[in-house]
Parts: structure tokens; sequence; C-alpha cells
């Protein structure tokens, strides 16, 4: 493991700083205002990862399993998940999102792309190379 140098730490410093705000702007670029950021980052697990159990989603969304069966209940409610018998296991159940989610998350995904790609508009060339290149180290960095 490599020793951070005091301008690196600086730099990590700034990044937090960037990332923070650059996220919070990111969430109100919302679709539906009646999710919150747990129940939108649930559905987001479930189209990266696939159906889960309600055990599963807790642990990658690091919330208590109670609270996991309260938002997947609140997203059934809404139409945007459905509950469905274990294949192997009868005492639990596999969560799965349905199309409606599936429609609302690329609605998502769009507006807040076409949103970074009108701010990215204000970037010079350079800048965009940077970005390019910086993009696959914050994705490193979101999953280490």
């Amino acid at each position: 493991m490599t020793e951070l140098s005091e301008d690196d730490r600086a730099a990590v410093n700034e990044l937090r700083g960037a990332v923070m705000r650059l996220s919070r702007r990111l969430r109100h670029q919302r679709v539906d205002e009646t999710l919150s950021p747990t129940e939108m980052s649930v559905l987001g697990t479930l189209a990266r990862c696939g159906s889960a159990t309600p055990g599963e989603l807790a642990r990658k969304e690091h919330v208590q399993p109670p609270s996991m069966t309260r938002i997947v209940a609140m997203l059934e409610s809404k139409g945007l998940v459905r509950r469905e018998p274990h294949p192997d296991d009868r005492r639990q159940v596999v969560v799965t999102r349905t199309e409606q989610a599936a429609a609302m998350l690329e609605e998502s995904r769009t507006k807040r792309n076409a949103w970074l790609a009108s701010l990215a508009e204000g970037l010079t060339p350079e800048e965009l190379a940077v970005m390019r290149q910086a993009a696959p180290v914050l994705e490193k960095l979101a999953h280490l």
C-alpha cells in the first residue's frame, strides 16, 4: 500500500468535497420526487445485480434487514418491485424490479446524463480528456 503525500491528501480532501457537492446536485435531478434516495438506490441495485432477497439487499445497501423489509414494502406498494417465492428456500422471497421501475430508472438516468452533459459542455477539451480518464478511477473508488 502506498502512503499518500501531503499533496495527495489535499487532493483527496478536494475530491471528497467535489463529489459530495456533485452528488447532492445530481440527487435533485430526480424524475420521481416521492422516492427517497435509499429507495432509488435499492432500485438501482436491483437493476445492476438482478433479483435478490431482502437480506441480500440489506447487505448491499448497508442497512438493517428490518429497514430493508420496510423499503421493499414501500416500493411494492408503489408498483416498483414484486416479491416472489424463493426458488430454493420457501421461507424466503426474492425481490424483483418491475417494468415500471425499469422505465422510471431509465428516465431518471436519461435526465441526469443530460444534466451532466450540459455541464460538461462548459469544459475545455483538456478538461474533458481528464474527465474521461477520471471516470474509471472514480468507479474503482466507489467499489473498493
